[in-house]
């Protein structure tokens, strides 16, 4: 965002500006020890992330709902030297959890690297100015620092994103980095030491595990959180009618009267395929092949208000979702279609109260 964009016209404001009352208010309210380099301590970095109310009335909202033994222990990594590994299955706010610790750590959350596939070394260590390497050979002009070697400098929080979809080689490029602190740059004869308050977030799918396993000498460097799905059905409706509120906000969506039974329905329907049986434990049900995770919970939602607004009359409906939950759960045309149809028969048809669901759900899978 340039300094000439104002932050209400961003379609998605980082959270350090999203939320820059609230950590503000923390940061006038905390009193206790900071680690160096820390904006807040670990105790306001906690109070942000779970939510609190200040002693002068300032409401901190959750950004993160589930154990708050997790949330500790992710934080008081952060105060050590080791880094942060979070590891868990889509959807259970990995990349949303490690933005808000940076953003109340470090009050940036953009030193970011997005691993793929196709990330190279550059994107972790540094890269060049390739007009200014020919123009003058290696010089410091002609660097080009990635963010890891950002945060190093300023002592802030590099975020690294699906860690294990990064070749292996690439990876290990971390290995000085976490266990010396220091960044070598041969070319220059010289190395970028990091200052104090600098550290790693790093998140990966556990579905993606043997893709690009950590090596074990990297994984002794990190020390691992798993986040885990929601425990409760009130926990996950909880979370999606946050975000869903919260998205509807931030794209200015008409109004549209929500009510947490469509929600709580949806969950239980995503719920109990990623079971493998239904709430009262009496029916099993097959497992589509995707995730159904409460990050998809909430677009179908969203997509479902959207087309209320202005293709319905104002009110969201089982027609305004159906097309959505049809597309989240059968991700493979043929195995997930015969799961979808087989759950739709023997479950949704049965359920008292859920034949415009059952109908619309019909009609969205022809």
């Amino acid at each position: 965002m340039t300094s000439a964009t104002p932050a209400a016209a961003v379609l998605r404001p980082h959270a350090e500006q999203h939320f820059a009352d609230e950590l503000a208010a923390l940061a006038a309210a905390d009193d206790r020890p900071r680690p160096p380099g820390w904006r807040l301590s670990p105790w306001a970095v906690t109070a942000y992330v779970l939510g609190t109310t200040l002693d002068d009335g300032t409401v901190v909202t959750p950004k993160y709902i589930g154990a708050r033994r997790v949330v500790e222990v992710a934080v008081a990594t952060l105060a050590t030297d080791r880094a942060l590994l979070l590891l868990g299955v889509p959807g259970t706010a990995k990349t949303w959890l490690s933005e808000h610790l940076a953003a109340a750590i470090s009050g940036d959350s953009t030193l970011l690297v997005q691993g793929t596939a196709g990330t190279a070394e550059e994107a972790v260590r540094y890269g060049w100015n390739y007009a200014r390497l020919l123009a003058e050979g290696p010089s410091g002009s002609a660097l080009v620092p990635g963010p890891v070697m950002t945060a190093m400098a300023e002592g802030r929080l590099a975020r690294i994103e699906e860690l294990t979809r990064i070749p292996s080689d690439v990876q290990d490029a971390l290995i000085t980095v976490l266990s010396e602190k220091t960044l070598p740059v041969p070319e220059l004869g010289t190395e970028v030491q990091a200052v104090r308050g600098f550290n790693i977030i790093a998140t990966a799918n556990d579905r993606d595990r043997g893709v690009n396993d950590l090596s074990s000498a990297l994984r002794r460097r990190f020390n691992t959180v798993v986040l885990p799905l929601p425990q409760t059905a009130d926990d996950e409706v909880e979370i999606v009618s946050r975000r869903v509120a919260d998205l509807g906000r931030a794209l200015e969506l008409p109004q549209v009267p929500t009510s947490t039974a469509e929600i709580r329905r949806i969950v239980q329907v995503f719920r109990e395929l990623r079971a493998g049986v239904t709430a009262d434990g009496r029916t099993k049900v097959k497992s589509p092949s995707g995730t159904l995770s409460t990050a998809e919970a909430i677009s179908v939602l969203t997509g479902g208000i959207a087309l209320a607004a202005h293709f319905g009359d104002g009110t969201l409906r089982p027609a305004d979702v159906a097309a959505g939950v049809h597309g989240a759960v059968v991700q493979d045309p043929v195995s997930d279609g015969v799961v979808w149809r087989e759950y739709l028969e023997t479950v949704v048809r049965e359920r008292a109260g859920w034949a415009d669901f059952y109908a619309a759900c019909r009609e969205a899978g022809r």
